[in-house]
């Protein structure tokens, strides 16, 4: 058993309720995005309160990451990194039965923005690992907290760009039930374009036609995705292939106007072993190609946004082992995203595993089950033993 601090334990609902109540709303529209600090403040406060060696690093204007460790240096060591994001999504308060940021506790569950995805975490982070005397942890025990995960995943860029490894395994607590998760799709999003020339519509010579060149650009990407889905198969997933979805569509401006512009935006969410650089490659060479028949016309492809990179961690692994012992159940496969890729690539052993539910995330009366709370802090004091005090 691990040797208990001098530290009083926390109020874990308490803490859970005093983050939902900071809003950190992160959004690609300005007019609602939010900074995190109060929610990084708050949690520095209560980790230098326990004795944990705080760096805040500051990522953008009112915007922060928080690396907190105990029994070693912040930001360095080969222990366990207990990790999570602390914006939020928007919110329709119409459609809340009660304050989004009351943390309002009923029938077994708290109720709040984030309390699920993911400020819930935290306090559950802090708990395990204050069930532990530090003079006893070989390795250091860190509790990461990143910005923006939400929307540009900035907090997760800005440790990638500054080469921080917190630790050797990392556990991210995004709401997965309780199961351990090891692989997740990646994500792009990419922007088609094609210009053509106006020109009256009695006449086809006068223009050239950007729709025309579109229907030959869909018949493409539709020989592609069949040849993806014939290539790359992966039946940890539910659906089992890469997926690529035709999201919207605009071009032209009159019926007797030849069209001279033409915009479409798909969504790719590759398997774990494909790369977004040869997907980008390849589909703009592709689709090149497609459009020689119409020399008149342009092409332009363009990432909408930088894109998340499969994640996979080996079934072998030793991260991976511990959950399934500790849990009782093989890691498997999500559909959403995480930051594991970021981490993933700093050298971290890296699993998703956390209390609340994907279901309840993004959604109206979004909460966390009060049962799910002792659970998880057992896990996480097996991974923290086995990681840190034994290994």
């Amino acid at each position: 058993m691990p040797a208990a601090m001098s530290t009083p334990a926390p109020n874990i609902l308490a803490q859970i309720q005093a983050l939902i109540a900071h809003p950190s709303v992160s959004c690609t529209d300005p007019g609602l995005d939010q900074g995190n600090r109060g929610v990084i403040d708050l949690l520095a406060n209560w980790l230098d309160g326990y004795g944990f060696a705080v760096q805040v690093i500051e990522v953008a204007p009112g915007k922060a990451n928080l690396l907190a460790s105990l029994g070693g240096q912040a930001g360095i060591g080969e222990g366990l990194v207990l990790a999570g994001h602390t914006d939020t999504v928007p919110y329709d308060l119409g459609r809340w039965s009660t304050d989004p940021f009351a943390g309002r506790e009923k029938d077994g569950r708290v109720y709040g923005l984030g309390s699920c995805d993911m400020k819930g975490f935290f306090p559950l982070a802090m708990a395990a690992a204050l069930t532990f005397d530090p003079k006893t942890l070989r390795r250091p025990v860190t509790i990461l907290a990143t910005a923006d995960e939400e929307s540009s995943m900035s907090g997760a860029k800005q440790l990638r760009a500054a080469g921080l490894r917190p630790g050797r395994f990392a556990v991210i607590g995004e709401p997965t039930g309780l199961k351990p998760i090891r692989l997740h799709k990646g994500v792009m999003m990419e922007s088609i374009r094609i210009t053509g020339q106006a020109g009256h519509s009695s006449d086809p010579a006068l223009g050239a036609n950007a729709i025309e060149g579109m229907q030959l650009v869909l018949a493409e990407l539709l020989r592609w995705r069949a040849e993806l889905q014939e290539r790359y198969r992966n039946p940890a997933f539910h659906v089992t292939y890469p997926t690529l979805n035709f999201g919207s569509i605009h071009g032209g401006d009159n019926p007797n106007r030849i069209c001279p512009h033409c915009e479409m935006q798909i969504d790719i969410r590759p398997l774990p072993g494909m790369s977004l650089t040869e997907l980008r490659e390849a589909m703009a060479a592709r689709l090149q190609a497609a459009l020689g028949a119409l020399p008149r016309l342009q092409l332009h492809t363009a990432a909408l946004f930088d894109g998340l990179e499969p994640f996979e961690t080996p079934a072998d692994s030793a991260l991976v082992r511990e959950c399934r012992d500790l849990t009782g159940i093989e890691a498997g496969a999500v559909a959403f995203g995480t930051e594991a890729p970021f981490l993933t690539r700093l050298g971290m052993e890296t699993v998703v595993l956390g209390p609340g539910d994907i279901d309840q995330a993004h959604q109206a009366d979004e909460y966390l089950a009060l049962d799910r709370i002792e659970p998880m802090i057992g896990i996480l004091r097996g991974l923290i033993r086995r990681f840190c005090v034994v290994g």
